[in-house]
């Protein structure tokens, strides 16, 4: 099976590749850097989602998959507490659509507000931690769970999430 993973991120392409190899054999991977057509910085839950969406309907148009993910990082605000939030889409090349989201955790008070006055988490990040490419890694929820749940495994989740709608779904239909 043909899967496009619309990113090139290793935290999201290896988080894909593990969950679908459990589940269809013979899969042939295809990275590709396709557009979020939102901001660096997704600021809501639903910007994080519209990301998700459309950097995988993007990689579905630019290679022949029957497959396609989208998985986005971002922020979203509840009170006066910003959390990261994480999304992922599942395009089928008969045009179905699943979304999934993930574990969401809080920042720092000293990250939020550097995201406020327009900083991107992962730069924030590599500034806190002295360590770079963390969004490549742990990412923000590796380090503020003391590696507990990393990155991969985050979005690990949420690829679940989107196979199991898939297999659900399909299996209904056959």
């Amino acid at each position: 099976m043909k899967i496009a993973i619309g990113t090139t991120n290793k935290a999201k392409t290896e988080a894909v590749e593990v969950i679908v190899r459990k589940y269809f054999e013979d899969s042939l991977f295809t990275h590709v850097k396709a557009a979020s057509e939102v901001s660096d910085q997704p600021i809501s839950n639903e910007e994080t989602r519209l990301g998700a969406m459309n950097r995988a309907k993007n990689a579905l148009i630019l290679t022949d998959a029957e497959l396609s993910f989208g998985l986005e990082g971002g922020v979203t605000e509840i009170d006066d507490d910003m959390y990261v939030c994480n999304w992922g889409a599942l395009t089928v090349s008969d045009g179905t659509m699943f979304t999934a989201a993930g574990a969401q955790i809080i920042l720092p008070k000293e990250i939020a507000q550097e995201i406020r006055t327009g900083g991107e988490l992962g730069p924030i990040m590599e500034q806190y931690t002295k360590r770079r490419d963390i969004r490549q890694g742990a990412g923000a929820v590796g380090i503020f769970t003391q590696g507990l749940v990393s990155r991969q495994m985050m979005f690990e989740h949420i690829v679940s999430l989107l196979v199991g709608q898939y297999l659900f779904t399909f299996s209904q239909n056959s």
